[in-house]
């Protein structure tokens, strides 16, 4: 069987290379060739779509013999618009293109026209490309208007109308119908009769103007009837179908639904897709054949040409080794930069270890030196509430403020590190700008009597009370630079200036002053002060710090969009200004005075569960819990406190979080499995950033950084307590 088929493959094909070349070798006159062409536009018309590829390939052979290119051209069109009618739509645009090529070469505008308004057709009723579609429209309008063939352009316009109304544009189209309908008795031809009614029902129809839609569809349907343009007949039945379902006639839309599909079968019946795709065939050959033949004859002519000049073949030897060197540069380029990159990324991943490994041994250095900080601030503050005659003593102040100055440089290590690694983010949370400053005053309290210094503050009426940003970052800001000022100015002052700079809308610029009259910093430091770990002007009675306060003001600074600006002067004082935006929202600051909590609560005594495995700290811990009046116990490890939840119940646990045996995370899990819903605050050293996640997850309810100040923690203790009995 494959053979035979192969067989007749041949057979068709030599017989189209003789036909062809017979074609060819008989010239006819110009006058012969132009009436075969109308016997393939006849046929073309009436839709023998197998005759008509037949004819016109004739008519083609002819033509390209001749070099008659309008007449090339013509064919070509032909040729299209059989494809075109079988749904071949490609192959239609390749030959309408190439009639384009062989029309732009007379001066036919005539056919040009046809031929840019056809391949409008094409794009717009069948690859939908519309605005490709009417660009070609367009084209053929100019053509037309240079001919002053104001049929064709009547004919283009009809076109365009229906483009638009098939896509439901009726407004866009309705200008291209008018001038349809008022220039149908000059220019229009029965052959446009039954699209023109047509688009006139289609237009009614759209404004609900059924009694002259639906005349306007008879008149197309009955134009149809008289006429050869089978195809136009069957898309008025179509739309005169769409009608009459919209109007309710359903049976009636049934039966021109169903005359539309018997037209449409009867002109692309299977006999004639199959006797038109064979000569379709036998037309594809003899174009390739007139390729084949193009590229032999240009193949030769290149040829002959290299025989001629050596030159060319020195050159292509020259450019070939040129090119190998090329490649051979490009090579050793390629296996360079692999290297390197491997280098690189070594060196990246062993940069990220080391970056991993300082981050764990930051954490680990600041969780092991506040776990003892917690021992000795609470040891001092136990120390001086049971002993008041000790509230005096320059010792024991001087150990509570040497416990919290370490912590503070703990926190600032902690924050550089956060900083360098972009993890520190803004939060917008509401506050009281004045509340937050005299905080910040009064926790320096002692460090401005240690060098017998004066805090003044002064803030802008014009501030309103309550903004939106980020209190704790600004709180850093002012307390590095505040504190900063105090170590270095004794017997003096220190002022903290707020003054509203600006507002646009919602946002509220404010400009920071703090000022001292303190030792000054020399014009040759100014520049550096600001990196870190870097001190300038100190003595060895000084007090020293890290050299990272400065350095994290800048950096934070920088995350708000903000830079400091620093003005100073031996002897005389420094002054430190920076501006930082802040959001006012009168309706937040509503809510958070109408959320202010009044405390009610009775004097309820309640039972803690205290899980920490650190001997002092459980000192601590009990001791300030024990002040309140609150009944507490005691336990080591996470398996001690499962074991006292099976038989005790507690209003809340307080959990440590790094203990040997079983952490305070895996102690939570399984107490929450065990379906006990108690409020548990994980009382820890740990950096609450890094376990906040984790914390979660697990079922920790809120964290507290130790150490803390006590009225914080009984803050959160009640809230949590009161809430789940609420809950309960």
């Amino acid at each position: 069987m494959p053979r035979i088929r192969i067989f007749l493959l041949l057979l068709v094909f030599l017989n189209c290379f003789a036909n062809s070349a017979s074609a060819q070798s008989e010239t006819i006159s110009d006058a012969k060739i132009n009436k075969i062409v109308k016997e393939a536009w006849e046929d073309y018309k009436k839709s023998n779509f197998e005759k008509s590829l037949i004819t016109s390939r004739k008519a083609l052979n002819y033509a390209t013999a001749s070099k008659n290119n309008n007449l090339i051209a013509k064919s070509y069109k032909i040729i299209a618009g059989n494809y075109n009618e079988l749904s071949e739509f490609d192959k239609a645009i390749f030959f309408y293109n190439k009639g384009l090529f062989y029309a732009d070469q007379t001066d036919n505008d005539s056919l040009k026209y046809s031929l840019h308004n056809n391949l409008g057709n094409i794009y717009c009723f069948e690859k939908k490309q519309f605005n490709k579609g009417i660009n070609y429209y367009k084209k053929s309008i100019a053509y037309s208007l240079k001919l002053n063939e104001m049929s064709q352009v009547y004919f283009t316009n009809v076109n365009i109308a229906w483009a638009y109304f098939d896509i439901g544009k009726f407004k866009e189209g309705y200008p291209f119908l008018k001038f349809v309908n008022s220039n149908k008795s000059k220019y229009g031809e029965a052959s446009t009769e039954i699209v023109v009614n047509m688009l006139n029902g289609m237009y009614r129809s759209y404004h609900n103007e059924y009694d002259l839609a639906n005349d306007f569809f008879l008149k197309a349907i009955q134009a149809g009837k008289n006429s050869e343009e089978r195809s136009d007949l069957s898309y008025s039945h179509l739309e005169y179908s769409k009608f009459l379902s919209k109007v309710g006639r359903h049976k009636e839309a049934y039966e021109n639904l169903a005359s539309y599909n018997d037209i449409t079968a009867e002109l692309y019946n299977e006999e004639k897709l199959k006797k038109a795709s064979i000569a379709g065939f036998n037309l594809e050959l003899d174009e390739y054949k007139r390729q084949i033949d193009r590229i032999e004859s240009e193949k030769d002519s290149q040829f002959q040409s290299l025989k001629k000049s050596r030159i060319i073949v020195i050159l292509f030897v020259l450019v070939s080794l040129i090119f190998l060197i090329l490649i051979i540069t490009l090579i050793k380029n390629i296996r360079f930069k692999k290297k390197h990159n491997a280098e690189l990324l070594k060196a990246k991943e062993i940069a990220e270890e080391a970056s991993l490994l300082k981050t764990q041994f930051i954490s680990t250095i600041s969780h092991e030196l506040r776990t003892p900080l917690y021992g000795v601030v609470g040891i001092t503050n136990m120390l001086l509430e049971e002993h008041k005659e000790l509230s005096r003593s320059q010792h024991l102040s001087s150990l509570k403020f040497s416990a919290r100055y370490l912590l503070s440089l703990v926190n600032d290590i902690l924050q550089i590190n956060k900083i360098e690694e972009n993890k520190v983010v803004l939060e917008n949370l509401t506050f009281n700008i004045s509340d937050e400053i005299m905080m910040i005053k009064n926790s320096l309290s002692f460090l401005s009597q240690k060098n017998n210094n004066k805090i003044t503050v002064s803030i802008d009426p014009c501030i309103p009370e309550y903004l939106i940003g980020d209190k704790l970052r600004l709180a850093q800001i002012l307390m590095n630079l505040v504190s900063n000022a105090l170590k270095f100015t004794k017997d003096g002052k220190v002022e903290i200036i707020v003054q509203l700079n600006r507002s646009e809308e919602k946002m509220y610029f404010l400009d920071f002053l703090i000022k001292d009259n303190g030792v000054g910093i020399a014009i040759v430091d100014q520049g550096k002060i600001f990196e870190k770990f870097v001190q300038v002007g100190r003595k060895d009675e000084d007090y020293q710090g890290t050299g990272l306060g400065l350095s994290i003001v800048k950096r934070l600074l920088g995350l708000f969009g903000s830079t400091i600006t620093l003005k100073s002067e031996i002897g005389l004082g420094t002054s430190f200004t920076f501006t930082i935006p802040f959001e006012f929202d009168p309706q937040k600051t509503k809510q958070i005075i109408d959320e202010i909590e009044v405390d009610l609560s009775s004097n309820e005594v309640y039972k803690i569960l205290i899980v920490e495995d650190n001997l002092i700290n459980q000192l601590v811990t009990k001791k300030i819990i024990e002040k309140h009046n609150y009944i507490c116990k005691v336990v080591d490890d996470g398996f001690s406190a499962l074991k006292i939840l099976e038989n005790e119940s507690f209003d809340l646990i307080l959990m440590d979080i790094n203990m040997p045996l079983m952490n305070g995370f895996e102690t939570t899990k399984r107490i929450r499995l065990k379906g006990l819903k108690t409020p548990i605050v994980a009382l820890t050293a740990f950096d609450k950033d890094e376990i906040t996640d984790e914390a979660i997850s697990s079922g920790i309810n809120d964290i507290i950084i130790k150490p803390f100040e006590p009225v914080r923690l009984f803050k959160i203790m009640n809230y949590l307590i009161l809430e789940a009995k609420n809950a309960g």
